[in-house]
This record gives C-alpha cells, sequence and structure tokens, in this order.
C-alpha cells in the first residue's frame, strides 16, 4: 500500500461515518414522536457498512492483489427491526381506538454511544490524513 492510497481510505471512513452520524441525528430527533399506528411509526436507522475493493476504486491490478480492501462504502440504510413501544393513553388525540400511541423504537443511550463512536473515528481519520500529509512533506524536503 502506498502512502497516497490513505487518504482514500480515510477519507471513505470519514464519509461512511457522517452518514452514520447522520441517521443516528435522525434517530435522536424522531425519538419522542408519536403515532397513532404501528405502520406510521418511525422506526430507528442503522448504515450497513462493506469493504470497497481496489477494482472498484479503478486501482492498477498491483495495488488491488496487494490489498484485501481499499476503504469502507454505506450500501444501505436498514430499520430496526425491534418492536416499537406502545402506551395506553386513551385521552390523547392521537391514540388508536384501543387507546394507544406508538413511540418509535430508538433507545436515546444507545443513540448517544453511536454519536460518540461515530465523532472519535470521524476525528481519528482526520489525524490519519494529517499524519500522512506531514510525512509526505517531510519526505519531500529530505533532499534540501
Amino acid at each position: 500500500m502506498s502512502l497516497s492510497n490513505v487518504f482514500g481510505i480515510a477519507g471513505s471512513a470519514m464519509s461512511a461515518q457522517s452518514v452514520r452520524l447522520n441517521t443516528t441525528a435522525s434517530n435522536l430527533a424522531n425519538a419522542e414522536s408519536i403515532s397513532s399506528s404501528e405502520g406510521e411509526t418511525y422506526r430507528a436507522r442503522k448504515p450497513v457498512f462493506a469493504v470497497q475493493m481496489a477494482e472498484q476504486l479503478g486501482l492498477s491490478s498491483l495495488d488491488a492483489e496487494l490489498n484485501a480492501g481499499a476503504g469502507v462504502q454505506v450500501t444501505e440504510i436498514v430499520e430496526s427491526q425491534s418492536p416499537l413501544r406502545p402506551v395506553y393513553n386513551p385521552n390523547h388525540p392521537m391514540a388508536d381506538e384501543e387507546g394507544y400511541i406508538y413511540y418509535p423504537n430508538v433507545n436515546v443511550v444507545e443513540e448517544m454511544a453511536d454519536m460518540i463512536s461515530a465523532s472519535r473515528s470521524f476525528q481519528i481519520n482526520a489525524e490519519i490524513m494529517n499524519t500522512a500529509k506531514q510525512m509526505i512533506q517531510r519526505t519531500l524536503t529530505l533532499g534540501q
């Protein structure tokens, strides 16, 4: 792996973590939204990551043979299948015929942990890019 590949790998990781942060923010924003039916209730969303292969990026065959992966990509965003939270509140204007309102299946504590993890991963990849840039700059000054 050449040092220049580090920028592509770290950049793809930063992009993936941005998607993760956006889905987490969306989950937190909708954590207390209510609905009168299970079908209309917001469900927590999670991104699915996959290894981005060197061939997909158009790298040379030598680089493709040396590297199992050349980054990360978000393949899809899936909805959580965990059960919703029904709450019996017959006086609520959005209650269904049985008196229930439905809250999303968003766990706020889990979402905050995901947000901290994604933010830290983004920061680490930014530091990796800065370190690689410094290494290239120092390499260029060796001949002076």
